[in-house]
C-alpha cells in the first residue's frame, strides 16, 4: 500500500517557524512550533518522511527563499506561495501563526495555492543590485528636496534656469555653501556631502549593472529589449531579472496581469463594471514599463541612438520594436486627446508589455 502524502504548512518568521502537519484524510492538524534554526526543520522533515512523501509550503515574505533552498537541497518538496492569492474568508477576523499554518496545509492539500517563481541565487543577487539602485535613486531625490527646502527657508531661491540640479544650479548651491555661516553652513555642507555619497554609489551600481548586462544569461535578452524605444540598460535589466523565465507566461495577457496593468472588474449579470488597474504583482516591472511608456508620446521615428542599438540584433526583435514604436506613439496621441495623460501612459505601458513578451520570446535567457 502506498504511503499517504504528508502536507506541511509553514508559518515562517525571523525567530520562529510554526509547522502544521496534515495527512490525507485527516481533519485535524498536528502543530509544532520551533525556532528558525534550519537544522531543526530538517530533523522534523526527516522524521516525517518515514511515514510518506512530504509536500510543504510557506508564504513569500522578507524571509526570502533560504528555507525553500535548504529543504529542496535535501530532496523535500517545498513551495513558496503568493500571499495575495491565498483564499481568505471575508468574515474571518482571527489570525495567529497556528491558524495561518493550518490554513496553508489545508489549502496546499486542496490545490488552492499559487506558487511563485523561485529565482536562482545568482539571479536573486543581480536583482538585488537593480532594486537597490532604485532605492538609492529615491534617497538621492529626497536629499535634493531637503537641500532645496533648506535653502528656501534661508530665503535663498535660484532663478538662473527653469530646472533645478542643472550645472548652473549646482554652481549656485556651491556658492551658497561658501557664503553661509555657522550652523546653516554646517547643515548645507552635510546634506551636500550626503548627496555626493549617494551619487557616487549610484555611479558604482550603474557600472556594475552595465557589466552584468554584458554577461550571460542576460546579454541577449538585454540587447533585444533595448531595441524598444524607452528601454535602455537599466530598464532592460529590471525586466530581465524580475521576469526571469518568460516561458512561464503563456500569453502577453498573462504577463500584463502579473505586472498589474490590466483593469480591475466587478461585473455581474448583464452589467459590466471595470475600474482602475489592479496594481497586483510586480511593482518594479510596472514602474519601469510606465516610465518607458512616456517615451512613446512623440512621433514614431527612430533616433540615431536607437538605430545604433538595433544594429546587429535579431531581425525578428527589430521588427517587433519598429512595430511597437509606431503603434504605441499613435495610441498615445489618440488617447491624449480624450483622456488624462496618466491614463494614456498606463494604456500604452500595458500594450508595451505585450511587445516585451514577444521580444523576450525571441531571445530567451540561457
Amino acid at each position: 500500500m502506498q504511503d499517504s502524502t504528508i502536507w506541511v504548512g509553514l508559518d515562517v518568521h525571523k525567530d520562529s517557524i510554526t509547522a502544521a502537519i496534515l495527512k490525507d484524510g485527516d481533519s485535524h492538524a498536528e502543530v509544532i512550533r520551533m525556532s528558525s534554526d534550519l537544522n531543526k526543520v530538517r530533523r522534523l522533515f526527516r522524521r516525517l518522511s518515514v511515514d510518506g512523501p512530504i509536500r510543504s509550503c510557506y508564504e513569500a515574505s522578507g524571509s526570502g527563499f533560504v528555507l525553500h533552498r535548504a529543504l529542496t537541497d535535501h530532496g523535500y518538496s517545498c513551495e513558496v506561495v503568493a500571499p495575495s492569492l491565498i483564499p481568505r474568508k471575508p468574515g474571518d477576523r482571527r489570525k495567529t501563526d497556528k491558524i495561518d499554518a493550518i490554513q496553508l496545509a489545508k489549502l496546499l492539500r486542496s490545490g488552492h495555492l499559487t506558487p511563485v517563481e523561485i529565482p536562482s541565487e545568482e539571479q536573486e543577487a543581480v536583482r538585488g543590485i537593480v532594486r537597490y539602485r532604485a532605492v538609492l535613486k529615491q534617497e538621492a531625490k529626497r536629499a535634493k528636496h531637503r537641500i532645496c527646502g533648506f535653502l528656501l527657508r534661508q530665503g535663498l531661491t535660484f532663478d538662473g534656469s527653469k530646472s533645478n540640479w542643472t550645472k548652473k544650479h549646482r554652481i549656485w548651491i556651491a556658492q551658497m555653501r561658501r557664503e553661509l555661516e555657522g550652523p546653516a553652513q554646517l547643515c548645507l555642507s552635510m546634506e551636500l556631502e550626503h548627496l555626493e555619497y549617494l551619487e557616487s554609489q549610484l555611479n558604482s551600481l550603474d557600472t556594475e549593472i552595465e557589466r552584468e548586462s554584458r554577461c550571460e544569461p542576460y546579454r541577449k535578452t538585454v540587447e533585444a529589449l533595448q531595441c524598444l524605444r524607452g528601454v535602455k540598460t537599466l530598464t532592460a535589466m529590471t525586466l530581465a531579472t524580475e521576469i526571469g523565465d518568460i516561458a512561464r507566461f503563456r500569453s502577453p495577457r498573462a504577463l500584463m496581469a502579473w505586472v498589474g496593468l490590466v483593469p480591475s472588474e466587478r461585473s455581474s449579470g448583464d452589467r459590466e463594471r471595470r475600474g482602475p488597474i489592479t496594481k497586483a504583482g510586480n511593482s518594479e516591472v510596472r514602474r519601469v514599463l510606465i516610465e518607458a511608456g512616456w517615451n512613446n508620446r512623440h512621433q514614431g521615428g527612430a533616433d540615431l541612438v536607437l538605430k545604433r542599438r538595433r544594429q546587429g540584433q535579431d531581425p525578428a526583435a527589430v521588427a517587433i520594436a519598429v512595430k511597437a514604436q509606431h503603434r504605441l506613439s499613435k495610441k498615445f496621441r489618440r488617447l491624449w486627446e480624450r483622456k488624462h495623460p496618466n491614463v494614456a501612459v498606463v494604456a500604452v505601458a500595458r500594450e508595451l508589455t505585450g511587445f516585451v513578451w514577444a521580444i523576450m520570446n525571441t531571445a530567451p535567457q540561457q
